[in-house]
């Protein structure tokens, strides 16, 4: 399989839901973010994205949502019990795996994710992590979690020129848990799951030191 091509195309997915406007229906609002929702063009399900403005330099805000293995996301995120690296492509581009937990008071059992990540620099100067399901031979469905996949999704971290203490962060989340789950769990599941994720970002980037 070409990762290195199915990484450039999830960007290039990524970068175009930042630009379209369009169809876009506001859900959960919090003080950290707003979610909006739309159907998927991808699956039979919803593309999430949120919009939020986090109290902390781009570098602070990067250091917890950088990709890699050993990285501040498993401390503070608790949708992520693991993140591991099944390999490294290049130095932009890996195949990782993710562990979720156990949800929604136990009607969503612990899933796996397998995906090609890339990171990606702008010339603005946002950051951004892009990802999409892909199979890889080192790493097939294991016992004891639901294999599921994510269609492409990522985080976008956005530089606030008049404003350096502040870092504007969009994602975007559509999911497939896999299972046999009902859809009124799963949509529900997904708009707390990121103001959740939102309000344990910004909580770990107030108790980061500075740089």
């Amino acid at each position: 399989m070409d990762y290195q091509h199915t990484a450039n195309t999830v960007a290039e997915t990524l970068l175009g839901y930042t630009k379209d406007k369009t169809g876009w229906k506001a859900g959960k609002k919090t003080n950290e973010v707003t979610v909006y929702w739309r159907p998927s063009t991808e699956f039979p399900g919803n593309l999430y994205k949120g919009e939020g403005i986090i109290n902390g330099s781009q570098e602070k805000v990067w250091e917890c949502l950088n990709p890699v293995a050993n990285g501040f996301r498993v401390k503070w995120d608790n949708n992520v019990n693991k993140f591991e690296l099944i390999e490294r492509i290049n130095d932009d581009v890996s195949i990782c795996r993710t562990v979720t937990p156990s949800a929604a008071m136990g009607l969503i059992s612990p899933r796996d994710f397998v995906d090609a990540v890339i990171v990606k620099q702008y010339e603005d100067g946002t950051i951004a992590s892009n990802a999409t399901h892909v199979g890889h031979p080192g790493c097939p469905p294991q016992a004891g979690y639901v294999r599921g996949f994510n269609h492409p999704c990522g985080c976008f971290c956005v530089p606030i020129p008049w404003d350096p203490s502040k870092t504007q962060v969009l994602s975007f989340f559509q999911t497939d848990l896999g299972g046999f789950l009902p859809r009124s769990v799963v949509d529900s599941f997904f708009p707390s799951s990121m103001a959740e994720f939102y309000r344990n970002l910004a909580k770990t980037v107030r108790s980061l030191k500075d740089f």
